[in-house]
């Protein structure tokens, strides 16, 4: 059943890439057992229906730069399954965007969403529009014009888009004024809003927070162990990358590396994240090539410098491996490197950034790998707290968002880890995570019918 699924994919769908189906083969060769299990997911076409969107919605973004002239963007959002509640996932502006990367990332979002065990579906958004470089008026006609298209699709109790990668508070503060001059209402259909309006504090903080919350959690009962004084290794320089190693380093940890488009640091002392943050944060998005110049005793590998299929960041030494960047970074050649250096765990905070191959070459050695749909699933779940305050008029203050983080994420790692030991496959993760979401999401779509 799964390879005649997969094989129509490949040979209908105009919008299907091989980012999308490896992670629709990744999910259902994990899924194998538990559907033959039961014959309700056959006779209810659970699996075709879940690897199919609700909708996908594209459009024309029409918008006037500072010089008065008109620029076309593609707009987009998909939203994919929302049996367990409103859509619920990202808008991206960034030059990458396409309708195919969006639906590999909404398919994810299902799973992610499932996992935090709050009543959200799953959808993915965005455009190919480029923020960096333009003024602020320019992003701010941008936004209004985006809004102006998407605002008839969404809504509290329908679809809830958030920030993602070149949408930060200011994009979605823009987003939020326009839905509100178009609607007159004061609703709660973005998350990731400013503080001032209805935002949740440590919104900005959630993923990388949640990425290492789980990974505490995991190293203490799967190895007896703690991340205090460990050498860590994180790539990226983002939004998750930043704040990931934030709280790495709150823990105790010593965090050596980081990276950007440009290349790898590797600071034996420690990353010094101030001096990220002055790079990286503000609006500058200088190279971290700077860092290397300003902090004496740190190595820039300029990515012109390594192989394609190797990156400098996961040739260090560590304890554990974060990788915060972008799919498929982490390959089975950085993978057996990190196995050769002693790596004992490996948690991901970008979407899907390790190969299939890596992955199992981590499996098979008995290193401890969790998938970005269990450990980062941080921002999505202070969203929907943003969601809960919102819709109660209520604010929380930034201990109790923490503490409840915190919270969710040891519950999803246990919700995995015991589904793995459920199911035959302890300290498989993977598995863990796709049935343990897949049964919740299943269950919803049988008991509302075909």
């Amino acid at each position: 059943m799964i390879k005649k699924i997969l094989a129509n994919l490949e040979k209908s769908n105009c919008l299907t890439d091989n980012t999308f189906l490896q992670a629709v083969s990744e999910v259902l060769t994990s899924l194998e057992p538990i559907v033959k299990s039961d014959s309700r997911y056959e006779r209810f076409a659970i699996l075709e229906r879940l690897v199919t969107p609700d909708r996908i919605i594209q459009f024309k973004v029409q918008w006037v730069d500072d010089n008065n002239q008109v620029h076309i963007n593609n707009g987009y959002r998909i939203q994919f399954n929302n049996s367990l509640g409103p859509y619920k996932g990202g808008l991206r502006f960034h030059p990458s965007v396409t309708a195919s990367v969006l639906k590999f990332l909404a398919f994810e979002q299902i799973f992610k969403n499932s996992l935090t065990g709050l009543p959200i579906g799953g959808a993915k958004g965005g455009s190919d529009f480029d923020p960096k470089g333009k003024s602020d008026f320019e992003i701010m006609r941008f936004c209004r014009a985006f809004m102006r298209e998407l605002y008839p699709y969404i809504g509290a109790r329908v679809d809830v888009p958030a920030g993602d990668i070149g949408v930060g508070s200011r994009e979605i503060g823009y987003l939020f004024g326009e839905y509100k001059r178009i609607t007159h209402q004061y609703d709660g259909i973005l998350s990731g809003k400013p503080y001032a309006f209805g935002g949740s504090l440590m919104r900005p903080q959630a993923t990388g927070y949640g990425v290492v919350y789980f990974a505490r959690e995991m190293l203490a009962q799967e190895l007896q162990e703690s991340l205090e004084g460990k050498i860590c290794t994180v790539s990226g320089a983002g939004n998750v990358a930043i704040h990931t190693i934030e709280k790495l380093q709150q823990l105790g940890a010593i965090v050596v590396t980081c990276s950007d488009s440009d290349g790898a640091i590797y600071d034996p002392r420690g990353i010094d994240l101030h001096q990220v943050r002055e790079l990286k944060e503000g609006g500058r998005r200088l190279s971290l090539a700077e860092y290397a110049r300003q902090i004496p005793g740190s190595i820039f590998t300029p990515k012109s410098e390594y192989l394609k299929e190797a990156h400098a960041v996961w040739q260090i030494p560590c304890f554990a491996a974060f990788p915060c960047a972008t799919q498929n970074e982490l390959t089975l050649t950085d993978a057996q490197k990190l196995v050769e250096n002693g790596c004992v765990a490996v948690v991901e905070g970008a979407n899907m950034p390790t190969t299939p191959e890596a992955i199992e070459l981590f499996q098979r050695e008995g290193v401890l790998f969790s998938p970005g749909k269990a450990s980062n699933a941080g921002g999505v779940a202070v969203s929907e707290f943003e969601m809960s305050q919102n819709a109660s008029m209520e604010k929380w203050d930034f201990d109790k968002v923490d503490r409840k983080l915190n919270e969710l994420m040891c519950q999803i790692y246990k919700r995995v880890a015991l589904t793995a030991k459920e199911y035959g496959v302890e300290r498989n993760f993977v598995d863990g995570a796709n049935i343990a979401a897949f049964k919740r999401v299943a269950e919803a779509m049988i008991l509302e019918g075909a």
